[in-house]
């Protein structure tokens, strides 16, 4: 299984590394509108609209409030007052519990359904394109020219379009008393924008050849003619799971659309500083794939995947269980190997020295490369330096980062069990917890 996993790293890293730059398409061809889900966003929401409106000054921006407590909706309500005249590219959808604070996919409907109404008939959806944005997403000035390329909106059968995401943080420091939590917090979100940027763009660009390429929360471009295929009577496109970005992909391709990825261009987020929240995060992440089991049927029998592309989906959705059948495996010979030790520690000793020490090297190797490698990587292809110690040094961080993933299986699958299944939302950096030493004002998160 190790040398299986070490095949799959290189298959996938090889063409990651190979990948060139696609020529570009006329934004002009199409209409675009962003989409900003917000809840108590007062702290950045400001910031992202006047850059949208800004960078993409055609492009309509739709801020969906979803019963902040704050002044959200208030900040929003300013912006469309443009020097005393209404902003006709600015919107503000706002929701009232207790249909609010039900979920980021909810809000997204809401604004789906806002969209359709004004939009009428008279603007076809084929050319129409909604981008998911988070209330402090950064999507690339470049970005439109990128997504309406003849590859990817340009062609006719792509129904969406997941830009590459960077952490716009990641070379700034929290502003923590305590010069560890600093320096482990700017690492945190190194080994974030490490993961985004290497190990999931070269997945993103191998399931190009199985016909899977997923959505991602932010830099998340779809037709809308694709949305309405799969909104349903309801008018839900997205049906309302903690992972809703994925589920959306999976009744897109089960619906016949290809999808698309692209690393020319990028959507900058805010990594996060605090291992509690990133937990957080992942937890919800973890137990919203496990939700999207109930759709292996539906995958299953799909005409529109093929057999490679099924099996790479199921795979995908499997990973969370096999996380936790290998944190109750895994240490099994560890443990037999300690008794045995308590027993007998010459004996252990002379089988260890006359050559059983290679086995241990083995099984470290194999164990780490497949996460090691993804540190030089990291360094050359993302950073631009040949600083190659940095980056094994990034690369053995970056192994100790993905078995936190053992902890969030389990914590995932607990919330399941007790039928947790709320939004466990993650509170933004800004936002103390409760003891902390940050020096920044209490402010509460985005629904990202």
């Amino acid at each position: 299984m190790s040398v299986a996993f070490i095949v799959y790293v290189v298959v996938i890293v090889v063409p990651y590394l190979r990948r060139k730059p696609r020529p570009v398409g006329d934004p002009a061809e199409f209409e675009w509108h962003f989409i900003v889900p917000c809840l108590d966003e007062e702290a950045v929401i400001g910031d992202t609209v006047r850059y949208l409106r800004a960078t993409f000054g055609t492009a309509h921006v739709w801020v969906v409030d979803d019963d902040s407590a704050d002044r959200t909706a208030q900040v929003v309500q300013d912006l469309c007052r443009r020097e005393d005249a209404p902003d006709p590219y600015l919107h503000l959808v706002r929701r009232r519990r207790p249909e609010a604070r039900t979920g980021k996919g909810d809000a997204l409907n809401a604004a789906y359904r806002a969209l359709i109404e004004w939009n009428g008939k008279h603007i076809p959806t084929d050319r129409t394109i909604v981008a998911v944005v988070d209330a402090d997403g950064r999507p690339a000035a470049d970005c439109l020219e990128v997504c309406a390329a003849s590859h990817l909106f340009g062609d006719a059968g792509i129904g969406a379009v997941q830009l590459d995401v960077w952490m716009s943080n990641r070379d700034t420091p929290p502003a923590y008393r305590s010069w560890w939590r600093r320096k482990f917090g700017m690492k945190l979100a190194q080994l974030q924008d490490l993961e985004f940027r290497t190990a999931i763009a070269a997945i993103q660009n191998s399931r190009g050849y199985t016909g899977t390429i997923s959505m991602g929360g932010n830099g998340q471009f779809t037709r809308l003619s694709a949305l309405d295929s799969i909104a349903g009577p309801d008018e839900r496109p997205w049906r309302g799971s903690l992972l809703e970005d994925f589920e959306l992909g999976v009744h897109l391709l089960t619906a016949g659309w290809r999808t698309g990825f692209t690393t020319d261009s990028h959507v900058s987020q805010e990594g996060l500083y605090s291992l509690r929240r990133f937990l957080t995060q992942r937890t919800r992440w973890g137990q919203g794939t496990m939700q999207c089991g109930r759709y292996l049927r539906r995958i299953w029998d799909s005409p529109h995947l093929s057999t490679l592309g099924a099996a790479e989906m199921m795979y995908y959705l499997a990973q969370p269980w096999m996380q936790l059948i290998g944190s109750l495996l895994y240490p099994v010979p560890f443990l037999v190997l300690l008794a045995t030790t308590a027993g007998d520690p010459v004996r252990v000793w002379e089988w260890f020295t006359d050559g059983a020490w290679i086995l241990f090297a083995i099984y470290g190797s194999f164990g780490l490369a497949p996460f090691v490698i993804w540190g030089p990587v990291y360094q050359v292809r993302c950073l631009r330096s040949w600083n190659l110690l940095r980056g094994i040094g990034m690369g053995f961080a970056y192994a100790a980062y993905i078995y936190t993933f053992y902890i969030t299986s389990w914590r995932a699958v607990l919330r399941l069990i007790r039928r947790r299944n709320g939004w466990a939302k993650t509170r933004r950096n800004t936002e103390l917890d409760t003891g902390s030493e940050a020096a920044a004002p209490r402010v509460a998160s985005g629904t990202g």
